[in-house]
This record gives C-alpha cells, sequence and structure tokens, in this order.
C-alpha cells in the first residue's frame, strides 16, 4: 500500500497543487482516465471546504490530505481540524451557523454527486472525508 501525504496551510490558493497531485496520483494508481476530471473536482470540493471551516473556525493547523493506493482501489482522506457541530449542539466558533451548515451540506452534496464510495467523519477535534475509486492494474506488455 503506497500512500502520498500532503499539508498545507488553509489558503483557497494551495487547493489547486491539491487537485494536481491528487489528479497524477490517481493516474499513476491505475483509476480510469475517464474518471480523473471527477477525481479533481471532488478533491477540490473537500479541500475547499476544510480551507472554509478552518478560516471560520480560526483554526491555524494545515489541511491534511492523504492519497492512498491499495489493491484495486485508490483512496483520498482530507482532514481538517475544525470544530463540527454535534448533535444536540452548536458548531463552536461559527457566527452564522445555519448559513455555514448549509454551505457544508451543499458541498458535501456537490463530492457525493461525484464519488460512489464517500464516507463523512466528523466531531469537535475535526473531520474526515474519504473518497474511492476502483482501479485497473496496468497491462502487462507481452514480447
Amino acid at each position: 500500500m503506497a500512500t502520498v501525504e500532503l499539508r498545507f496551510s488553509a489558503l483557497p490558493e494551495h487547493v489547486r497543487t491539491a487537485r494536481l497531485v491528487a489528479a497524477a496520483v490517481a493516474r499513476r494508481a491505475g483509476v480510469d482516465e475517464a474518471v480523473l476530471d471527477e477525481v479533481r473536482l471532488a478533491v477540490g470540493e473537500a479541500c475547499s471546504r476544510a480551507v472554509g471551516l478552518h478560516q471560520i473556525s480560526g483554526v491555524q493547523a494545515p489541511v491534511k490530505v492523504a492519497l492512498i493506493e491499495e489493491e484495486k482501489q485508490f483512496s483520498i482522506e482530507v482532514g481538517d481540524e475544525a470544530p463540527h457541530a454535534v448533535p444536540g449542539g452548536d458548531t463552536p466558533g461559527a457566527q452564522d451557523g445555519d448559513a455555514d451548515v448549509e454551505e457544508d451540506e451543499m458541498g458535501l452534496a456537490v463530492i457525493s454527486g461525484l464519488v460512489d464510495d464517500v464516507e463523512v467523519t466528523t466531531g469537535q477535534d475535526g473531520g474526515l472525508i474519504r473518497m474511492t475509486w476502483p482501479t485497473t492494474p496496468p497491462a502487462i506488455a507481452l514480447a
């Protein structure tokens, strides 16, 4: 299992770099060429969401991206350290809670529309979005 890890300051200008790295690693891992645009868009959305959550909450920690190549699948995990709403509670640090929750839900809906296999976990210490795509093994040339 090969893993590439990327950490970047929670600034919007770094999201493009994360998208480019994710697409390059996905291609090398064997993700179908036809799906690479979806990988780029999903990673961009997940990273933009994490950057926004960090900025709203005043979190100085970097956004974390793990690109994981496994047998027959490729996964990308985008993690943030921003506090998320817990059932029955408020999101710490959010000034306009309803607008923030609505924007967060919209971002997750976009990601879910792009990726068939998505897992989202959140808590007071941060969140993680794990997106997975199937891979095809490289063809072996026979001489």
